[in-house]
């Protein structure tokens, strides 16, 4: 079980299970550079997320990172190996 973090530890989170350990913008450009169609898509997909931080409210992002829970416990023990 993840314990509750703030509105900036959720986003930093949730980028993490979604981008990897890449950029959210270098993910961006670099579907842009294989294709110009799919980057603008991935360009969107970046803003609604950004969007959706920010307007989601903290115990509903702890919420959604409760879903992920043992998605986001692999990602911990990667950073521990």
């Amino acid at each position: 079980m993840i314990m509750p973090v703030s509105k900036e530890e959720a986003k930093q989170l949730l980028e993490r299970l979604i981008f990897d350990k890449e950029r959210p913008q270098d993910w961006v450009q670099d579907v842009w550079g294989m294709s110009p169609t799919l980057g603008e898509t991935a360009a969107k997909l970046l803003d609604v997320f950004d969007v959706l931080i920010t307007s989601c409210p903290e115990a509903e992002l702890n919420d959604v990172l409760q879903t992920f829970d043992t998605e986001l416990t692999e990602l911990f023990d990667e950073d521990i190996q």
